[in-house]
């Protein structure tokens, strides 16, 4: 039965880590460090280990899109080139820029030396690799086109990471502007109105009201600063928890696709995303049930991912693709006339591929149309509070002669 050792030690740099590892003995440990490159400096038997089989890698988080699609790539070269699984597998481990991907890959090598299949190994790091990833190379091993798929996974992720990059464009402008302009008006609140406010209490007299609105919002921020700014943390932290739940993704999610302005460029991604992933899957071989499946956990948007759920559950009573899908609004008309098209003709994947490509175009052009859009309304914007602002403050002195007494 596998021991599961707790391990301390050095990097090619140096530095000392630690983690726990799974083997037999401590022979094995030593060389399964080695070969990712470590030194060991101690290893010990932990008490009451489970029988988790996984390196605690050091280190957190995921793995980026862009490093598996280019991962993936030259996976699928080295494969067609006629190198072996394990020799491509140590080459990409040591070559690879990404250091957790590269002790990853490693890791997944020593799997599949032991005789345990690329597939089932790569299930053991679903941080890396996903649900989408894994059953396109379980479908690649069995028919026999494990570079195919491979190819087929690094343009979906290339895809997908363009996508990603254009929607990031038009969200980025408007961010920054927005955060400029609190940064403006908490700068204007906190330093500069309080030098205006003794001045008028000297002149005494009556403020105008926006004047009078201005001060008394000054001096609020000064008094309860921490106070808003603990708040402001506390509503992040509350809304990020909200957001991890099932009713809060489902309700933000449906927000988003409803907003103004930016509504339609998430639906038209996530339907790009949707049409993309389920023709990759049902063109690598992967059954219709299982792929369903896995579109609805990969989508990245609730809304639709119920939608999904709920064809699944149709075509498992014997519906076709399309009949279901007609019955949810998220859906437009025209992907569901040419999925039933792609169903009639037995060329379901190459519709949804077409359908993906014009997803495409549309977030292109929402980019670009929303780019031209909203940088003169967000200038509007910071004239507006900015100079609301100064406009505020200066109107006492357009009645300075009356102050004065």
């Amino acid at each position: 039965m596998p021991t599961t050792y707790a391990y301390r030690v050095r990097d090619r740099q140096g530095k000392l880590l630690g983690g726990t590892l799974e083997a037999e003995n401590e022979q094995a440990v030593v060389a399964k460090l080695r070969q990712l490159g470590y030194a060991p400096v101690s290893i010990e038997a932990e008490k009451g280990a489970g029988l988790k089989a996984d390196v605690r890698l050091p280190g957190s988080g995921r793995v980026k899109l862009k490093d598996l699609a280019v991962f993936s790539r030259q996976f699928a070269t080295m494969i067609n080139s006629g190198l072996s699984l394990l020799r491509a597998l140590t080459i990409l481990g040591e070559q690879t820029a990404n250091k957790r991907l590269a002790q990853i890959i490693l890791l997944v090598r020593a799997e599949v030396e032991k005789g345990v299949s690329l597939s089932a190994a790569m299930a053991k790091h679903p941080k890396a690799f996903n649900r989408l990833y894994v059953s396109m190379v379980r479908a690649g091993e069995v028919g026999g086109f494990l570079d195919q798929v491979l190819v087929k996974v690094a343009e979906t992720f290339e895809k997908e990471v363009a996508l990603r990059g254009k929607i990031k464009s038009a969200m980025t402008y408007p961010v920054v502007v927005f955060a400029m302009v609190l940064m403006i008006v908490a700068a204007m609140l906190l330093f500069i109105v309080p030098t205006f406010e003794s001045l008028y209490e000297s002149l005494g007299g009556t403020l105008p009201l926006p004047t009078r609105v201005l001060m008394g919002a000054s001096n609020a921020l000064r008094r309860f600063f921490f106070l808003v700014i603990i708040a402001a943390g506390l509503l992040v932290f509350g809304l990020r928890r909200w957001k991890a739940t099932q009713r809060g993704r489902y309700a933000l999610d449906k927000f988003k696709l409803k907003v103004k302005v930016f509504g339609p460029l998430f639906h038209k991604s996530a339907l790009s995303r949707f049409s993309r992933t389920l023709s990759t899957l049902i063109r690598s071989g992967v059954p219709i049930l299982q792929a369903l499946e896995i579109v609805g956990e990969t989508v990245n948007n609730a809304v639709i991912s119920r939608a999904v759920r709920d064809v699944q559950d149709s075509v498992r009573e014997g519906e076709s693709l399309a009949t279901p899908l007609a019955k949810h609004a998220t859906f437009p008309p025209m992907v569901v006339q040419m999925m039933a098209v792609g169903e009639e003709t037995g060329a379901l994947e190459v519709m949804l591929a077409k359908v993906a490509d014009f997803y495409d175009q549309e977030v292109e052009a929402a980019v670009a149309s929303l780019t031209s859009l909203i940088e003169p309304i967000l200038i509007a914007v910071m004239g507006a509070a900015v100079g609301g602002m100064v406009v505020a403050l200066y109107m006492p002195l357009f009645n300075i002669i009356n102050l004065v007494k």
